[in-house]
């Protein structure tokens, strides 16, 4: 067999050529998504891959949701890994035990689970500064003006002299 020469440079747009697995930018550098391991976001990254070939099926549910088949044997084959591990990166995944990326839902009769691959964007609220209530508004005809106060709260309850 000839010996083959490897070039150790990309020219023009060669690097065109391959197949890129998107993994957002935020799985990396947002404080929710710190805790998740490298493979579970790689796998995130793979299941957004499979959207693409979900939408061309047109594989939408009753409310219009694109859902995908992933099943844990390709997990296992495309990460190179055992099925323990594939199930545990779903897991870190799934609503129901992880972080709430996908959400899985069995089909029974032996059909593939359906995953719905939901949105990884998180949305900080801004904090609303606390409004204070209004004072109620007086029944119509009474003025504030003719409404009494006293120098001397009342809101403890007076004692009640012992009966004797």
């Amino acid at each position: 067999m000839p010996d083959m020469k490897f070039s150790s440079y990309f020219y023009g747009d060669e690097a065109m050529q391959f197949t890129y697995f998107r993994i957002p930018c935020q799985l990396i550098t947002h404080p929710r998504f710190k805790h998740l391991s490298t493979d579970s976001k790689l796998l995130y990254g793979m299941l957004l891959d499979r959207m693409s070939l979900s939408i061309k099926n047109e594989w939408y549910d009753d409310t219009g949701r694109v859902y995908i088949y992933y099943t844990v044997d390709e997990v296992c084959s495309n990460l190179n890994c055992g099925r323990d591990k594939a199930m545990r990166l779903l897991a870190e995944l799934d609503t129901g035990k992880g972080v709430g990326l996908i959400e899985r839902k069995k089909q029974g009769q032996g059909k593939p689970t359906r995953i719905y691959v939901k949105r990884f964007t998180t949305q900080e609220i801004p904090p609303q500064p606390e409004k204070k209530p209004e004072p109620p508004a007086p029944p119509p005809g009474v003025e504030f003006a003719d409404v009494q106060k006293s120098d001397f709260p009342t809101s403890r309850r007076r004692k009640n002299p012992p009966q004797e």
